[in-house]
């Protein structure tokens, strides 16, 4: 995911977490790995196949892999497909991995998790804690292979539980929200079958343990500009001849806030964030060019497109009234429609879960500002469910839900998720989930 599901610095209203015993804080570092622990996702899984999970997810989350370079993550999550009986094709746009398991007529299920991990240096302290210097899996992509590698194992050895063809797709580059796309048109659909449904959970910071659905929009729409200001450079001592282009792009970050504030309907949700500014090497020295990272999002297409174009207008017309030599050049790097899950697979996996884990363990999840890729999925008539995963341990939580120092959110550098609970957590749930669709559509 592209930024941290949850953008307040407090919690979403949930359920009070499930009563376990706290485990050693994400800031100090454990004695040893965690151990497996069957019942803590409220379903019991397997002691073998939770441990085969979190030998999984430890491996991961110490040689985490940056988008486009998942080639080892990709062969530790195809191993543990072949394991567990799949077919295996490696490579599907990029490092994408699909494995292929057939149970018989029935539909087609895709459970989706994704490979990449973030430019972060980690500062969890945990044992088993990044083992690469600034790269760090700070958005629980880990967690999420180990996941579906885990359902497809359970579902694997339970094959009179469902009929069909399951699918288990790990894929490259969503934080770069280019892998989807990448897999489709290497032929994802046309070469292993469309499938009917496509499941995909994400961690949040939310209770570990607990469950939450969307009613509505789960993640915004999104669009990452690269902007390059030309300017004329010369020496800081005779400015008059030259066109500053950090000047050009100062002034241009300042109007840029006015799209959100004075541009968009104010019950429109739109953000749109300058991530990076960068020009020249020297104080006594004015570069020629002027660099900007720009991403826009929005709750929906139509306000993005809305956005983009005043962000497009603003830059050029800030160019203009500077003198700049030439036309800036803006560059569309990535872009991302809104997740909508669809309504009836939603309403059904969330009834399952419901059952499965109890009304209390699933939540209602508010929606939010961040992105993903995984609605590109949705072509043909193909459905989606989403859903997230809890990662706090109990101690987080009521730190701060009593005022103490927030959940470290996605994308920070001390998310460190409560692998003993939510590890499980996901595996029953995206088994429950596939079950449920497996049994209704057959």
């Amino acid at each position: 995911m592209t930024d941290a599901p949850h953008d307040g610095t407090s919690p979403a209203p949930t359920p009070d977490p499930p009563p376990t015993p706290d485990p050693p804080s994400p800031v100090a570092p454990p004695p040893r790995a965690p151990s497996p622990s069957p019942a803590a996702g409220s379903t019991a899984v397997p002691r073998d196949t939770l441990r085969d999970a979190l030998g999984l997810y430890l491996e991961l989350h110490a040689h985490p892999e940056l988008s486009g370079a998942e080639a080892g993550t990709a062969e530790r999550f195809a191993a543990r497909l072949e394991a567990d009986g799949a077919t295996v094709t490696r490579g599907v746009g990029g490092h994408g991995v699909v494995g292929v398991l057939r149970n018989g007529e029935g539909p087609t299920l895709m459970l989706r998790a994704e490979l990449d991990a973030l430019p972060v240096d980690e500062r969890t302290g945990l044992a088993y804690a990044s083992t690469v210097p600034g790269t760090m899996h700070a958005c629980g992509h880990d967690l999420h292979l180990a996941s579906v590698a885990g359902a497809f194992a359970l579902l694997a050895r339970e094959p009179d539980s469902w009929r069909g063809t399951l699918l288990a797709l790990g894929q490259p580059a969503e934080e770069t929200l280019e892998g989807a796309a990448a897999m489709l048109a290497d032929g994802l659909y046309e070469r292993f079958g469309t499938p009917d449904t496509v499941l995909a959970q994400h961690t949040a910071p939310l209770p570990a343990g607990i469950l939450a659905h969307g009613r509505g929009p789960m993640m915004a729409a999104s669009a990452a500009l690269d902007v390059v200001v030309h300017g004329y450079g010369g020496h800081a001592g005779s400015p008059q001849l030259t066109v500053d282009p950090v000047v050009t792009a100062a002034a241009t970050v300042m109007r840029l806030q006015t799209v959100v504030s004075r541009e968009t309907a104010p019950a429109d949700q739109v953000v749109l964030t300058v991530g990076s500014l960068r020009a020249g090497r020297r104080g006594n020295v004015v570069p020629d060019d002027a660099e900007l990272s720009i991403t826009v999002r929005a709750a929906t297409d139509h306000a993005l497109e809305r956005a983009l174009s005043a962000a497009g207008r603003i830059v050029r017309a800030e160019c203009a009234a500077s003198g700049c030599p030439r036309d800036p050049d803006i560059t569309l790097v990535s872009r991302s429609p809104a997740l909508l899950p669809d309504p009836a697979a939603t309403a059904s996996v969330r009834a399952a879960h419901e059952r499965e884990f109890g009304p209390h363990r699933v939540a209602d999840w508010p929606g939010s500002m961040a992105a993903e890729d995984f609605p590109r999925f949705a072509v043909g008539g193909v459905r989606t469910a989403y859903w997230m995963v809890g990662t706090a341990s109990p101690g987080q939580w009521r730190a701060a839900r009593s005022g103490g120092r927030p959940v470290p959110p996605n994308h920070s550098a001390e998310f460190a998720p409560d692998v003993r609970t939510a590890l499980p957590a996901g595996i029953a749930a995206m088994a429950t989930a596939a079950r449920q669709l497996f049994k209704e559509t057959r």
